[in-house]
Order: structure tokens, then C-alpha cells, then sequence
């Protein structure tokens, strides 16, 4: 069955896993940690996409102090922003990007400035103007307050935007943030977004009649 079209006047994209594709350095970097804190390394990796690191933490190990995971957090953001190894953009998304360069779209990523600028420069995919990083919330995704502030700067209610995301935890977010969710990759079609496709080869973004917004049509069928 086909999937149907979706229109929105902004567009909230994630950057791991929809623009960039870091897995191996995500694989890399937790599997450490889990080794050394003596938890299985499968089950973190089962949660630590889409998350802050000190959120993936505690939910790991509940009872350490969160001053810690966060003193971890930044210790493994300093492991992530110079490993780079691996990090490739999503198929398509150099053409997506393109396309919607000037259409109103943002950034709403769990990693920090410093962590974006590597992953996005690693993999050679242009950096939105608009940009909610780990710096901009209190608040790690699954909680919705990333993609309101990215609604909120494009001037637009969530209601308006589509957001792109890969993960549970993204996918939760921004639909408790009140957006339709295009899911991405093999990891987004378990989590209930509005509509999945493999990679952003099946996005076609179509701007609206007078500035009206945008047309998101998708090759593939619904899964």
C-alpha cells in the first residue's frame, strides 16, 4: 500500500541515524562503557540511540548519582567528536537537504554543537542554519522540549511540522511534541511514526503555491 503524502510548513530533522550515519562509532564508543561498568553492552545499545548520553546512563544504572553521568557524558562526547571513523551520510541525503534548502527546516539533535559540526563535516552534509542541540534543553529526548523549540524558532506550531527521526526515543518526542514523524531506517518502523521509509532516496519534497509549505511524497509502500 503506498505510502500517502504529508504536508507541513517546517520540517525538524534529526541528524544520527536520519542525516548521518554514525552507528559504528555509537557501537564502538557504548560497547566500551558497558564493558567496563560490567552491563550488557546489547541492551545499551538497545536505548542509547536518540538519547543524551547521561539519559542513557541512568537509565542504565539508576541509582548512581546523575553528577556523574553527566562528568561520563562529557568525557564520551570528547570520545565521539574525535572519532569520526565510519560516520557516512544517510542515502539521500545530500539530495534532501538540497531540496529543502530553502524550505524552513532545523536541526534537533541529542548531541552538542561540537558533536554536530564533527558528524555533520565528517559526512559531508550541509548544516541547517537552525539548530536545537544538547546545549538547547533541560531535557533529553524522549521529552518533547527539543522539538518544540526547533517548532518555536521556525516560527511554526508543532502541529505544523513534520519531523525526520530514526529512533524510539526520537520518534516518542516528537510525537508527544505534537509533529508527524517520517521514521527513517530499519530501527524507526517499530516505533509508530506516521510514516517509514528506508533512507531519504524515497523523500520528495515539493514547496506549496505561494509560500504555502511543502508536499513530503514517498516512494516505497507502507510497512
Amino acid at each position: 500500500m503506498p505510502i500517502p503524502s504529508l504536508i507541513a510548513r517546517g520540517l525538524l530533522l534529526d541528524m544520527d541515524g536520519t542525516l548521518v550515519n554514525s552507528d559504528a562509532v555509537v557501537e564502538r564508543i557504548w560497547r566500551r562503557w558497558a564493558a567496563a561498568k560490567g552491563v550488557d553492552p546489547d541492551e545499551v545499545l538497545k536505548i542509547a540511540h536518540g538519547r543524551q548520553g547521561h539519559a542513557t546512563m541512568a537509565a542504565v544504572l539508576p541509582d548512581r548519582p546523575t553528577e556523574i553521568n553527566h562528568a561520563e557524558n562529557r568525557e564520551l562526547l570528547a570520545e565521539e567528536t574525535t572519532d569520526v571513523d565510519g560516520v557516512v551520510p544517510i542515502a539521500g541525503a545530500d539530495a534532501f537537504m538540497a531540496a529543502i534548502e530553502n524550505l524552513p527546516h532545523a536541526l534537533v539533535t541529542s548531541a552538542d554543537t561540537g558533536l554536530a559540526d564533527a558528524r555533520m563535516g565528517a559526512a559531508a552534509v550541509r548544516m541547517p542554519r537552525v539548530r536545537i542541540t544538547a546545549e538547547s534543553v533541560s531535557a533529553s529526548k524522549p521529552d518533547p522540549e527539543g522539538f518544540l523549540k526547533g517548532a518555536a524558532e521556525l516560527g511554526f506550531d508543532p502541529a505544523d511540522c513534520v519531523a525526520f527521526e530514526d529512533s524510539g526515543a526520537g520518534i516518542a518526542a516528537a510525537l508527544a511534541a505534537g509533529t508527524q514523524v517520517v521514521g527513517v531506517g530499519p530501527r524507526a518502523g517499530a516505533y509508530g511514526p506516521t510514516a517509514h521509509v528506508q533512507d531519504l532516496t524515497q523523500v520528495r519534497v515539493t514547496p506549496l503555491p505561494d509560500g504555502a509549505g511543502l508536499r513530503l511524497d514517498f516512494t516505497g509502500e507502507r510497512s
